[in-house]
């Protein structure tokens, strides 16, 4: 397999791979995201995107590798998650919701049954490594991957 169809491939199963494990801890096991959570995945749907133009016009250098640098940018996002997590620093200090439109009553309703997710606070680690951490080791490699096999010659 060329390094670049290779590449390619690691863009695609990566990104679906992580963010298929968190919709199904979501959906399936029940732990809600919090803000940065919602933060880390937006990347990899973009890398998702990326990776299928790439495959449609049978690999291009420059789409895979901006596949990669989004996956990079969540693994950021997972390593500034995961050192809010450990209370290395501090995080998002706001307050958020998503609101549904509607009446005071409805937008009341919405808040009251959103669930209290905290970004300081680890819902499930595995090996001590929360789920952030995980998210920040696997993008890192997945995205540093990616690029090593697009420098390969």
């Amino acid at each position: 397999m060329r390094s670049e169809a290779a590449a390619n491939a690691l863009v695609l199963v990566g990104p679906a791979a992580l963010l298929g494990g968190a919709l199904l801890f979501q959906h399936v096991g029940g732990l809600y995201p919090c803000e940065m959570c919602i933060w880390q995945r937006w990347p990899h749907a973009a890398a998702l995107v990326l990776g299928c133009v790439a495959w449609a016009m049978r690999s291009n250098r420059a789409v895979v590798a901006l596949a990669a640098v989004a996956v990079l940018v969540s693994g950021a996002i997972g390593v500034f998650h995961a050192g809010v997590e450990l209370k290395w620093w501090e995080g998002v200090t706001a307050c958020s919701a998503n609101l549904a439109g509607g009446s005071q009553a409805d937008i009341m309703a919405s808040i009251l049954n959103t669930p209290l997710v905290r970004c300081d606070a680890v819902a499930w680690s595995l090996f001590g490594i929360s789920m952030a951490g995980w998210n920040a080791i696997l993008s890192t490699g997945i995205g540093g991957g990616t690029l090593w096999l697009l420098a390969r010659k």
